[in-house]
């Protein structure tokens, strides 16, 4: 029998230690490779995922206040949400906001501003291109038209200026919801090719004024990059990280049914 993400999260949520056996066996690597990805001198650093798990089992957190059924890429994209929200970022030396992107990007496509907006998510070209279905080169043809576009917006300007100014352009955009905005649904469905054209053409004109879900679709590109090729950790890596978390060993009978993927 497989073990499902709304199995673990229903688990969690009561208290039963095989939701949080299996959590960190699943999901650690996940955050590991988030970490890794935003700020990878500290990925080795165990004191931030311990801060990130004690994060995670919060009353408070995503996981016990959400009452959407979890599907694993929904839990991933909450989970980044907090795993991001527990890095410590710079400012940036030139702030911009999502109304300078407004103003500079309103030329550009959906898939045109996603591309954009990746590089916020300091996603170079050649990981950008594949999560958008493009070549790298196409994305890097983008990306120059975006920043010469963002250089007549602004006084001060530099080729960085998305990189630097992502983390603060991320909180603005996850902060910008409305009532027309699209569920999370909507952008899986495009990922997995069930949308039709005119749910498509629906969404392209939503994002053309909408940033929050432009920055939405693009956590659901990277919660697909994030899942792949990922490795449940060790018992030996695992063991110490449930003693942390006082999470009682599981039983080897129910350890063969945790393994199974969500």
């Amino acid at each position: 029998m497989i073990y499902t993400c709304y199995e673990m999260v229903s688990d969690c949520r009561a208290g039963v230690p095989a939701g949080w056996v299996y959590f960190i066996s699943r999901y650690v690597p996940v955050i590991r490779k988030t970490v890794a990805h935003y700020t990878p001198e500290r990925s080795a650093d165990p004191a931030l995922l311990e801060r990130i798990l004690l994060a995670v089992r919060k009353p408070e957190s995503f996981l016990f206040t959400s009452s959407v059924p979890p599907e694993e890429r929904w839990f991933v994209g909450q989970l980044r949400q907090l795993i991001v929200g527990e890095l410590e970022a710079p400012a940036a030396g030139i702030p911009i906001g999502l109304e300078t992107l407004t103003a500079s990007l309103g030329p550009l496509t959906m898939t045109e501003k996603q591309a954009a907006w990746l590089e916020t998510m300091r996603y170079p070209a050649a990981q950008a291109g594949p999560m958008l279905r493009v070549s790298p080169d196409t994305v890097e043809k983008v990306r120059g038209r975006a920043a010469e576009l963002i250089r007549g917006q602004v006084d001060s300007w530099r080729r960085t200026l998305l990189t630097e100014n992502g983390p603060a352009l991320g909180r603005e955009a996850a902060g910008a919801m409305t009532e027309d905005c699209l569920p999370t649904k909507a952008f899986l469905d495009v990922v997995d090719g069930r949308t039709t054209w005119r749910g498509r053409e629906m969404m392209e004109r939503h994002l053309q004024g909408c940033w929050h879900c432009v920055d939405h679709f693009c956590r659901m590109l990277e919660v697909v990059h994030l899942l792949r090729d990922i490795e449940p950790l060790s018992e030996a890596e695992a063991a110490p990280l449930r003693s942390m978390l006082g999470v009682e060993a599981p039983r080897p009978s129910g350890w063969k049914r945790l393994m199974g993927r969500a």
